[in-house]
């Protein structure tokens, strides 16, 4: 009886790719992350570059070559900065406008997507291609005849410009709470609708509840949006103690254009609050556009 045994020596090609194929693989990962370093870090660069300069003297500014790490590092240009313009001011009037964009986001966006996904009636879709190609229209487009309509209501060199249009909707919102609604099994609404559930208890008590994170990215959104706002409260606004963060800046500029420490100081400062939000808030952003399909 013959006993057969295996060469050993054939088992070392195998291993040898096995080893070949996990080197090549961290390579690859190591590659991946070098180029992910590097372009990370060019697109910071200009945030890095303001944060630095706000901790420097005009001298080390526009000195060449550049110098990246101030020394010394003056950190009073920070409360000389808030010192020049009424920048609590500015601050509590952003708010206020971005506060009041964000109900009517939500509220309004809200009801259209549900609409839109989970209800039938005629014409809904061809209806919802008509919101979509909205999206294509430049601002450009529509600045002129805004602001006619707006000055015959006398609503020029108050908030309302700003902040009640959103009660009425935004495409790109609209968009994205309808593809997100789409996800959510249709079995819970049928379920709810047996108990006897009318639209609007369905909505509010099952859908949601389970689309927080797609609410949660709309309020971030709107937020940034509302907070870096420079051309709309430029042309609507004509008062200074109506002046957002974005025109205080401007102001700042024009009336103190050679403290250039001073006006990256407070730069920094107006970023601070939407990179709070996005550093507290990053995890339920990034799962609202993970989660947001593109079902339908």
């Amino acid at each position: 009886m013959s006993v057969y045994r295996e060469n050993p020596a054939a088992r070392r090609p195998r291993r040898d790719n096995t080893w070949s194929a996990i080197a090549l693989r961290i390579v690859r990962i190591l590659a991946i992350g070098i180029i992910v370093v590097a372009l990370s870090l060019l697109f910071a660069l200009p945030l890095i570059w303001m944060v630095s300069s706000s901790l420097k003297t005009d001298r080390q500014i526009f000195a060449l070559p550049p110098v990246w790490i101030p020394n010394p590092i003056v950190w009073s240009n920070y409360p000389r900065a808030l010192e020049f313009i009424d920048f609590g001011r500015y601050v509590r009037n952003t708010l206020t406008i971005s506060g009041a964009n964000i109900v009517g986001a939500v509220l309004s966006c809200t009801l259209a997507g549900y609409g839109f996904s989970r209800l039938r009636w005629p014409g809904r879709d061809q209806l919802f291609m008509v919101v979509i190609a909205t999206m294509m229209l430049p601002g450009a487009v529509t600045m002129v005849p805004m602001f006619i309509i707006f000055r015959q209501l006398g609503w020029v060199g108050t908030y309302l410009p700003l902040t009640v249009p959103s009660f009425f909707g935004g495409a790109f919102f609209i968009f994205l709470l309808r593809q997100f609604f789409l996800t959510i099994p249709q079995e819970l609404s049928d379920a709810a609708r047996m108990d006897g559930a009318n639209e609007f208890g369905i909505m509010t008590r099952v859908i949601l509840p389970l689309a927080r994170p797609a609410l949660a990215m709309v309020v971030i959104f709107q937020f940034i949006w509302s907070w870096g706002d420079y051309l709309g409260p430029l042309i609507y606004i004509n008062r200074q103690e109506n002046y957002t963060v974005a025109i205080g800046l401007t102001l700042f500029n024009s009336q103190h254009s050679q403290e250039w420490a001073l006006l990256m100081a407070a730069s920094t400062v107006s970023l601070l609050p939407v990179l709070l939000l996005f550093f507290f808030t990053q995890r339920t952003f990034i799962e609202g556009i993970s989660m947001t399909g593109l079902k339908g």
